[in-house]
């Protein structure tokens, strides 16, 4: 909801009243509802060209610090926003996701 990405979808969706977005971002929610299950795991790559115009991975860290929230962002080196990046490490949210669902 803090990047033009997101405001644009969200009033597309939703209107533009901010407190209905509240529930579908991540940062907010954990914000708000806190997480009792395993640590979050974000993946993002360090050269995307949306990362720090729209993604904003810092607003994540700093929610789930705040809220006691265990968070793995991985920060990889040289990734960009690409299909590459997808595919380079989907497996290990695919067993993450089998561990713990």
């Amino acid at each position: 909801m803090r990047c033009p990405w997101g405001e644009k979808a969200l009033t597309g969706y939703l209107g533009a009243d901010r407190a209905l977005w509240r529930d579908y971002d991540a940062s907010a929610l954990v914000e708000s509802r806190g997480w009792k299950g395993p640590s979050l795991l974000v993946d993002q790559g360090t050269s995307d060209q949306f990362l720090e115009s729209q993604l904003k991975p810092e607003l994540l860290k700093e929610a789930c610090r705040r809220a006691g929230v265990s968070l793995d962002l991985r920060l990889q080196e040289g990734y960009d926003h690409s299909y590459f990046f997808i595919a380079s490490f989907i497996e290990d949210h695919l067993r993450f996701h089998a561990r713990n669902l």
